[in-house]
């Protein structure tokens, strides 16, 4: 019976589209005989002119009586419509304020990287992200040797931490294949690999991505150049490549002494260097310190821009070492490597975590090679680096992580503290209305995991 209800008004809108679309043709051929035939007599344009008046009144009634049939379907609950103007009105508010929001650009790679952009982007939509490009292991290694394109896997990352995509469309592009000659290949890695296809540039597909997955805030490369990292271990070997260098430090138990990128003039791309000049604050890391913050830093205009903006500069340290890379370091040892390779005013602020991490997990850690990154104020201070210490710990799967919502919320509560200098009541009633955004889009997507 209801299968019947749903028929019938069904029929009827198709009959009035129909209608309507007769309307549309009588329009058509009594505008193009006045216009084509101007020799008729009077009572041919009469008649003609009389065909378009037809032609107006009958696309007037299909279209009325089309939403009436649409409007039967609604209210017999075929075709569920709700307005709720409080929803509205809340989402108008969020992306007001979102569009307000600091203008910050983060540089780096890895998953660091995205995993603090998947907590960014609900606080401002004014968000650059510069990425390295000089990933060449794994599916993204293989890609760029097969096809001869820039390494699409972190900037793959970072445009679907922050894309407005649905659940299942996220697990799409994150899917890697298991067998035959894709295995180990992901399909945001091969979607982005024809995108470059079918673009001028890389530049172009990283846009073009972007624009299909309605990306907040933007994201591009640090460099259109075929970059290569190389560096010099404290026992003389030189080793090439972003997917050797840790490798062969552990493998040669030996530091890295020197690091640098080919080719050494490698070009910055101008959406990076105007971004820099414009931003509020700029944010480099969480990630790896030499194979995705400090290759960006190398790049000359990135690192000469970053030192003459008057943004508040800021560091997210990692919370735990990393073998190969920055074994036994403290966050000041970091600090003295971007110092290094990016200048002497490249830092202002650093964010350390100081939050503990169960003894199980220090341990499973220490037989890896790595430890927590220990907060050493002195040192820090005594490079005239300002510290903002925060619990950024976040335990998933046995694996420590930065907490993304923490990070987020801490970065803009500095940001606008130190640099946009806010009265106290705005600073509140931005970070509620912004965490408020959050805990919304977040419920909204368990829902639809829930739901797959």
């Amino acid at each position: 019976m209801k299968l019947k209800h749903w028929i019938k008004p069904g029929i009827k809108v198709k009959r009035w589209l129909a209608f309507g679309i007769f309307g549309i043709l009588l329009i058509a051929f009594g505008f193009t005989e006045l216009v084509t035939h101007r020799v008729y007599d009077l009572y041919y344009k009469i008649f003609y002119i009389f065909l378009n008046i037809t032609g107006l009144f009958v696309l007037y009634i299909a279209i009325t009586e089309s939403m009436k049939s649409i409007i039967a379907l609604v209210n017999r609950g075929y075709i569920k419509v709700s307005f709720d103007s409080k929803k509205i009105e809340s989402f108008i508010e969020e992306k007001r304020l979102l569009i307000k929001g600091p203008k910050i650009v983060v540089i780096g790679g890895g998953t660091g990287l995205s995993t603090m952009l998947r907590g960014l982007k609900f606080y401002t939509s004014n968000i650059t992200a510069i990425v390295t490009v000089a990933d060449d292991g794994g599916g993204s290694g293989d890609l760029r040797e097969d096809l001869g394109m820039l390494p699409p896997g972190d900037i793959r990352n970072c445009i679907l931490a922050l894309a407005d995509t649905e659940p299942i469309m996220e697990n799409l592009l994150q899917y890697r294949f298991k067998d035959g000659r894709l295995k180990n290949q992901s399909f945001g890695n091969l979607f982005l690999a024809a995108m470059d296809g079918i673009s001028d540039n890389f530049e172009e597909a990283v846009q073009k991505m972007s624009s299909v997955l309605a990306v907040t805030g933007k994201v591009v490369p640090v460099t259109l150049d075929n970059m290569e990292l190389e560096a010099t271990l404290e026992n003389g070997s030189i080793i090439k490549g972003e997917s050797q260098i840790p490798e062969e430090a552990i493998k040669q138990n030996s530091k890295i002494a020197n690091f640098r990128i080919i080719p050494e003039d490698a070009k910055a791309l101008k959406e990076a260097i105007q971004a820099i000049r414009e931003a509020d604050a700029i944010v480099m890391g969480p990630g790896s310190l030499y194979t995705s913050i400090t290759p960006n830093l190398l790049v000359k205009d990135i690192s000469k821009e970053v030192r003459k903006s008057d943004a508040l500069k800021m560091y997210i340290s990692n919370i735990m070492t990393q073998p190969g890379e920055t074994t036994g370091f403290n966050v000041s040892d970091h600090l003295k490597v971007l110092t290094k390779y990016g200048g002497k005013d490249i830092v202002n602020y650093v964010i350390a975590n100081i939050g503990k991490i169960p003894d199980k997990l220090k341990e499973k850690y220490q037989l890896e090679g790595a430890e927590l990154v220990k907060l050493d104020e002195e040192n820090i201070n005594s490079l005239g680096v300002k510290i903002v210490g925060y619990n950024l710990v976040k335990i998933k799967e046995g694996f420590i992580k930065h907490d993304a919502d923490k990070l987020a919320k801490v970065l803009v509560e500095t940001i606008m503290e130190k640099k946009l200098l806010y009265d106290k009541k705005k600073i509140i009633e931005y970070m509620y209305l912004s965490q408020r955004i959050s805990e919304r889009v977040r419920e909204e997507k368990n829902r639809m995991e829930t739901k797959i």
